[in-house]
């Protein structure tokens, strides 16, 4: 199976040749994040270092997707919602909030009463959840649950 980073760059070349500039920018965003993460650390990337990379780019987009439209700015809003739906592609599956919802249940339910806190409770989700769900959407779910 090849690489994230491989298959970043042959979808790279296909929105060169589509003339997809939205595409291309943030493809060759994340292809830049990969090197200078490889820069960074000084040694080869593993398939979890790029996963990381790219959620780091779909992270930053979100954030600033959140300023744009608290700043009425929609045209850039829209830019950063279309690049972070071209970098979901490259992610696994996220989890519904559903099944988010699941896990909070059943780790609030595995804590002793006196542990039931946000702190507690999202130190024991966040490693089932990680890269599979959005962290202020399973910290929101968590607040929720615990009222």
């Amino acid at each position: 199976m090849a690489s994230l980073k491989d298959r970043i760059a042959s979808d790279l070349k296909e929105a060169m040749k589509a003339r997809d500039q939205l595409r291309l920018d943030t493809l060759r965003s994340a292809l830049s994040g990969f090197t200078y993460k490889k820069t960074e650390s000084g040694k080869e990337l593993s398939d979890e270092d790029e996963l990381e990379v790219v959620r780091r780019l779909v992270k930053q987009r979100g954030d600033a997707l959140a300023e744009y439209e608290k700043a009425g700015r929609t045209e850039l809003a829209e830019k950063e919602r279309a690049e972070r739906a071209v970098l979901l592609q490259y992610l696994p599956q996220q989890k519904s909030e559903e099944e988010i919802r699941a896990v909070v249940a059943a780790a609030i339910a595995g804590l002793p009463p006196d542990k039931r806190n946000q702190g507690s409770v999202m130190r024991s989700v966040m490693p089932q959840l990680r890269g599979l769900a959005d962290g202020s959407l399973v910290r929101q779910i968590v607040t929720e649950k615990l009222k």
